[in-house]
């Protein structure tokens, strides 16, 4: 699995970005969102259990990545039209303001290194610096929902480009090395 410092692969996909007619579906590429902070987040299946739980706290979130130059990216093995057919049929799902990858051929998720021994994606989350550099990498058991919230506290911490401690939160102070070694 690709981890921390290496290059977010590139990638061309269709995805699901709305249910409005004539503007269900849009082409999304590694360069669509340049100049921002990307969250892709990959999970294993439409039409399951743990998944939607994790992609609307994604979604009840989107605005405050937003507030820190993030775009959120989600995706799947699953085809745009089975997106769109999951959102309508999930309320939950149906205003998801963020896109659905359609990752059909399994090229994203095996550049990725994240298919699982059953041929499915794994709960795999990364956080992307604008350069196309993998800043955070998270993987959990397909059981577990990740924390979305987490995701953005490790979003803020890797944008003050500061030394952050364990349980740091947007706002609080930093380490100071200097400051530290001198105490010590």
């Amino acid at each position: 699995m690709l981890t921390i410092g290496d290059t977010f692969p590139e990638f061309d996909l269709t995805a699901c970005v709305s249910l409005k007619s004539g503007e269900e579906f849009s082409r999304i590429t590694h360069k669509s969102y340049a100049a921002d902070w990307k969250v892709y987040f990959a999970w294993p299946m439409d039409f399951t259990f743990v998944c939607p739980t994790e992609i609307t706290a994604f979604g009840r979130l989107n605005e405050e990545f937003g507030d820190r130059d993030a775009q959120i990216l989600g995706f799947s093995l699953d085809s745009e039209y089975v997106h769109h057919a999951w959102r309508r049929a999930h309320e939950d799902l149906r205003d998801l303001p963020f896109p659905m990858l359609a990752d059909t051929r399994r090229e994203l998720c095996t550049a990725l290194g994240i298919l699982g021994s059953d041929g499915l994606p794994m709960r795999a989350t990364f956080l992307v610096d604008p350069t196309d550099v993998i800043r955070f990498a998270m993987v959990t058991a397909g059981s577990v929902g990740r924390n979305p919230k987490e995701v953005l506290r490790v979003l803020d911490a890797l944008q003050t480009d500061e030394l952050c401690p364990c349980n740091w939160s947007r706002g609080e102070d930093t380490l100071d090395p200097v400051a530290l070694l001198a105490g010590a």
